[in-house]
């Protein structure tokens, strides 16, 4: 088996403007918007074996020209339908599927991808029964990687990001959340921010770059008193309008959390981040109920994300946002859950109930959720958290993609969206977390052209 990568920007290379995909035994579109409640369960799939076969006249296809999703459904309608706009399918390149299944290209709402040095002996200590807070306090977790990461250089967390983000391509990832928040200070913090800016113009993958400078208390502020509101109050002054004046983050986020930051603290920082353009989303719950759902609600993040521990409340307040014409999106990280070995799962079968809409996302980081591949916390999803296969790749296409506020451009193979697909190595999107931890991925096509293909 080899895999090939094909790297470069956005225009970097003379390709053909059109893409017939032919041969799949299914297409799967999550066409019609954001997946909540029974919906997350549809995930609007054409299947040749319901029309004759992958050769059948009405065969399911995906037709791409210049970037853009322009035709997806039976072959010779589609063609016929291009025909008719002036676009014959002479010139479009043909890309057999050979049996396997067709999906929007994966999105992965929430990583930390930017660090340096690695935490592995923490597996240790939590095999001996520290928690996350202890090894936090004892200057571990967070704090020992901010370390590390401030003492790294530019290229060095540009080679890290390069090889991350290769690995996530290879899992069928196609746009990747990237935060900052191992540096802590204004000048790491920036760097960060413009590191993942870099790799979002390096292509081929969309990085969407987030400011999570509220993400531990640093550890010259930990002597003071007030350890928590003085770094905050930092955050507001310091940090915020360098980070503001740089322009490279969408949104800003923070851990509120029991022992990081209350959710007066959170209100503080997001409200303030609002202020000069910058969108709330937050880690919230993940160890006990904190008030992180409800505040969620109540600035109208676009997303929440952990909610291992989230309150009746906080879960009746999503509840309401999600009948609301701007709905918080829960993003869940199972596999964080799995790796510290906590076995308190994401309600996430209460969350669909409620008609909350569900997303999923790997967390990747150094010490809690040290995995680039999303298939897998599909996998994690379907055994820990009850979700069906159907439901957990809508949570990694459609709704993950309106967790980044972009739901009208990816996520979903429809006319006029981006042309982010992957051709998957299995007859059914059912089987796609099936095989935990297999790489079944064959093709990934990027804006309408193949970055990576393995044969």
């Amino acid at each position: 088996m080899t895999l090939r990568v094909i790297h470069g920007g956005r225009g970097s290379a003379d390709l053909m403007p059109g893409l017939l995909i032919t041969g799949a035994s299914e297409v799967v579109t999550m066409a019609g918007g954001i997946r909540r409640g029974d919906d997350q369960d549809d995930p609007a799939v054409f299947r040749a074996a319901d029309v004759g076969g992958t050769d059948a006249p009405d065969a399911p296809v995906v037709a791409c020209w210049e970037g853009r999703v322009v035709g997806v459904g039976p072959r010779d309608a589609v063609v016929a339908s291009l025909a008719a706009e002036g676009l014959p399918a002479s010139r479009f390149a043909r890309l057999d599927a050979d049996g396997g299944t067709v999906t929007p290209g994966l999105v992965d709402p929430h990583t930390h991808l930017l660090f340096a040095g690695t935490r592995e002996g923490e597996l240790r200590l939590r095999q001996r029964g520290a928690g996350y807070l202890d090894i936090l306090a004892a200057g571990g977790g967070i704090l020992s990687t901010v370390a590390a990461t401030r003492a790294a250089t530019e290229d060095e967390l540009l080679a890290h990001g390069r090889r991350w983000l290769d690995e996530m391509l290879a899992h069928g990832a196609t746009t990747v959340e990237v935060k900052s928040g191992y540096g802590l200070d204004p000048a790491t913090e920036l760097r960060l921010l413009h590191v993942a800016g870099t790799l979002s113009e390096e292509g081929p993958l969309d990085v969407v770059p987030t400011y999570l400078g509220a993400h531990a208390v640093p550890p010259e502020f930990r002597s003071q008193p007030d350890a928590a509101d003085a770094y905050v109050r930092s955050i507001i002054h310091d940090q915020l309008p360098l980070v503001a004046a740089q322009g490279i983050a969408r949104f800003c986020d923070v851990f509120c959390e029991e022992g990081i930051f209350t959710v007066a603290q959170s209100r503080a920082v997001l409200e303030a981040a609002r202020d000069v353009g910058i969108e709330p989303r937050l880690h919230a719950d993940e160890i006990a109920p904190s008030g992180g759902a409800e505040l969620a609600a109540e600035l109208g993040a676009v997303s929440a994300d952990h909610l291992a521990a989230p309150s009746d409340e906080g879960i009746d307040a999503l509840a309401l946002a999600a009948d609301t014409d701007r709905p918080v999106v829960a993003t869940l990280l199972p596999a964080t859950t799995w790796f510290l070995m906590a076995h308190h799962y994401a309600p996430a079968r209460r969350l669909i109930e409620r008609g909350v809409p569900v997303a999923l996302a790997t967390d990747f980081n150094p010490g809690t959720s040290p995995t680039p591949n999303l298939a897998l916390v599909m996998t994690v999803a379907c055994l820990e958290l009850g979700l069906t296969p159907s439901e957990a790749l809508a949570a990694v296409t459609v709704n993950a993609a309106h967790a980044l506020g972009l739901g009208e451009e990816i996520g979903s193979l429809e006319p006029d969206r981006q042309a982010d697909l992957v051709i998957w190595r299995v007859p059914t999107h059912l089987q796609i977390p099936y095989y935990p931890g297999a790489n079944l991925v064959r093709t990934v096509i990027k804006r309408g052209q193949p970055i990576l293909e393995r044969g």
